[in-house]
């Protein structure tokens, strides 16, 4: 078995619109991001790379100085009132901690398979985000790409 382990930190915000308590207001954090890919052996590139760390680094750092939104918060959707550069639309009804490691999650399926296009081979991914230091969402699903 193989696996390459990345973390990242990010700073980003949101809200939680429908919440009933102070999560429902703008606020951020100071996230942090892991992501472990196991497989029992990782294809190579014409370098001999698997996975670089960098571009896996990268799909959490994208989230940096960015508002994390879900489509159905008008306001900062909205081009005319909010910079959409800043702004990150993920799915789901709100920017949780679930839903924005879910977000990761897809994006390093979605790596992968661009990496390594019709390989078919199974790969464990877990993706852990760090709300803050007592506030952790991790997911772990087994994949073929």
């Amino acid at each position: 078995m193989e696996q390459i382990t990345v973390h990242a930190r990010f700073h980003t915000g949101h809200r939680q619109i429908g919440y009933p308590g102070k999560c429902r207001f703008v606020h951020g954090h100071t996230w942090k991001g892991t992501i472990v890919v196991a497989t029992e052996e990782f294809p190579r590139d014409e370098i001999d790379m698997s996975l670089d760390f960098g571009d896996l680094k990268n799909i959490l750092r994208k989230f940096d100085h960015k508002m994390i939104v879900t489509a159905g918060d008008t306001t900062f959707t909205d081009p005319a009132i909010f910079e959409p550069d800043g702004v990150i639309v993920i799915k789901g009804k709100g920017p949780s901690v679930e839903n924005v490691a879910l977000h990761a999650f897809d994006e390093v399926v979605a790596h992968i398979g661009h990496k390594f296009p019709g390989r078919a081979r199974t790969y464990t991914i877990e993706v852990i985000i760090t709300e803050t230091e007592n506030n952790i969402f991790s997911v772990r699903r087994t994949v073929t790409v």
